[in-house]
C-alpha cells in the first residue's frame, strides 16, 4: 500500500538532524525526497559510529526513505539543476540559515517566481523579526537558552546539565512535518503554497512553558514559575533494596490502592494525601514520603506487589534492555534490513499503524551520489549531459 504522502516530491535541502528527521518522516508516509547533497555532503555522514567512510549510524537513522543527488549550488549549472526540481516539487525544506539561502539566489521570494504553489518550509535557529535573528543554533544552545539546563539545576541541586539527546533537533523537526502536512491540506483546499519558518527557539520556549510558565500564567502572577510537580527534587526513579524502581501514583484511585498496599489506610484521604490539590500543594513531602517507603523492599519485591495494582509503574531500562524489550521484540519494532554497502543494519519501525495507507520502510540511507544519475535523468538530461557535470565537478555518483 502506498503511504499516505504518495505522489508528494519534497526537495530536502536539510543537513544535520533537525531537518534530516523531519523529512526521513515525511518519506516514511509515502513521499518522494530528493535530497540535495553538497559535494562533500551532510556532515552528519561522518559523525559518530559507522563501518564506512560517510555512512555514520546518524546518517543512516535519519535519512531513510530519500535518494541523495550531489549538485554544487554555487555553479549555474546545479542551480539550474535544482531550478528544475523546483518547478515541479511541492514542498523544499531548508534547515540553511535564510541569509545564506539569499545569497545563493534561493530565498522564498526566488523560488516562488519558480513555482508558486511550492510549499517552503525554512527552519531555522531564531525567528527573524528579533535579535536574534543571525545567530546560529544547535541542541545544546537551545537546550541552554530555553531553560533545561536549568530545571535540572532547580529540581535537583546540582550543576546544569543537558538533556542527553538531541531533543530539540527532534521536537522541532516535527513540528516541520507538522507544518508540511498542514500546509499540503491547505493547499488542497485553496491552491496556495506559502512559506512556513519552524524557528528552534521560540518553538522549544512554547513546548516548555506550556509546564513551566506556572503562577505567571497570570498577571500580576500569583505564584512562581514552574510546574510543582516536575521541579521536584524527589521526582526520580525511586530507589529500592537493590536497585531503581519509576512509579507514578497519580490519581485517587492509585493512590488508596498504594495506601493500602503499604498497609497505610489510615491516610487514604487524609491530610497531604486528601485529595489532587493537597498532594500538589505538598509535592515534595509527598514524593519523599513514597521514596521511603519503597526503600525497605527490593526491586523483585515491588513489581510483586505492583503487579495487579494497577499503578503505572517500570523497572529502569538501560538502552541496551530497550532493544530486547519483550514489546518490542514482539512487535518487531528494531528490524534488520540488508544495506546495499553497509551490510546488514538495525533501524527503528514507523510506530504509527494505518488501517488503509500504511507508510513503509522502502529506502534504505543513500550512499552521497547515489542516486544522482538516475534523477538527473527523470528531469530529462540526457547520458552524455550528466557525464559531463560529473566532469566539471557540478555532480557526483556513488558507483558501488
Amino acid at each position: 500500500m502506498p503511504g499516505p504522502l504518495n505522489g508528494i516530491t519534497i526537495i530536502d535541502l536539510t543537513t544535520v538532524l533537525m531537518g534530516p528527521f523531519a523529512t526521513q518522516h515525511l518519506g516514511d508516509m509515502g513521499a518522494n525526497v530528493i535530497k540535495v547533497e553538497p559535494l562533500k555532503g551532510d556532515v552528519i555522514r561522518y559523525s559518530n559510529q559507522g563501518r564506512n567512510h560517510g555512512m555514520s549510524n546518524l546518517f543512516l537513522n535519519n535519512n531513510r526513505n530519500k535518494r541523495s543527488i550531489v549538485l554544487d549550488l554555487k555553479k549555474k549549472e546545479g542551480k539550474s539543476v535544482l531550478t528544475k526540481l523546483i518547478i515541479t516539487g511541492d514542498v523544499l525544506v531548508s534547515n540553511v540559515r535564510p541569509q545564506a539561502m539569499a545569497r545563493l539566489g534561493l530565498s522564498y521570494a526566488d523560488v516562488k517566481k519558480i513555482n508558486s504553489s511550492i510549499i517552503y518550509v525554512s527552519c531555522f535557529g531564531f525567528g527573524q523579526h528579533g535579535p536574534y535573528a543571525e545567530r546560529a543554533a544547535y541542541d545544546d544552545i537551545i537546550q541552554t537558552m530555553v531553560g533545561v539546563p536549568h530545571l535540572f539545576e532547580r529540581a535537583y541541586d546540582e550543576p546544569p546539565k543537558f538533556l542527553p539527546s538531541n531533543f530539540c533537533d527532534r521536537v522541532c523537526g516535527l513540528t516541520a512535518v507538522n507544518a508540511v502536512t498542514t500546509a499540503l491540506f491547505y493547499r488542497e483546499r485553496t491552491g496556495q503554497g506559502q512559506l512556513i519558518e519552524i524557528p528552534m527557539y521560540e518553538t522549544m520556549v512554547q513546548f516548555l512553558m506550556g509546564d513551566h510558565l506556572g503562577g505567571h500564567t497570570f498577571e500580576p502572577p500569583i505564584g512562581k514559575m514552574g510546574y510543582a510537580r516536575i521541579v521536584n527534587p524527589n521526582r526520580k526513579p525511586y530507589k529500592t533494596k537493590d536497585g531503581y524502581l519509576a512509579m507514578l501514583v497519580y490519581n485517587d484511585k492509585h493512590w488508596a490502592t498504594f495506601l493500602t498496599l503499604i498497609n497505610r489506610t489510615d491516610l487514604i484521604g487524609q491530610g497531604i494525601f486528601a485529595n489532587v490539590a493537597a498532594r500538589g500543594a505538598n509535592i515534595v513531602e509527598v514524593y519523599g514520603f513514597v521514596r521511603e517507603i519503597m526503600l525497605q523492599n527490593s526491586t523483585e519485591t515491588w513489581l510483586k506487589r505492583l503487579k495487579n495494582a494497577d499503578i503505572p509503574h517500570t523497572i529502569v531500562p538501560t538502552l541496551e534492555d530497550i532493544l530486547e524489550n519483550e514489546h518490542l521484540q514482539a512487535i518487531n519494532f528494531f528490524p534488520e534490513y540488508e544495506h546495499p554497502s553497509e551490510g546488514k543494519i538495525r533501524m527503528t519501525a514507523i510506530p504509527s499503524q494505518w488501517s488503509v495507507s500504511q507508510p513503509d520502510i522502502r529506502l534504505p540511507a543513500p550512499r552521497l551520489g547515489e542516486h544522482s544519475r538516475e534523477i538527473l535523468a527523470d528531469y530529462g538530461y540526457s547520458i552524455k549531459e550528466i557525464e559531463q557535470m560529473i566532469e566539471k565537478g557540478i555532480t557526483k555518483v556513488d558507483n558501488k
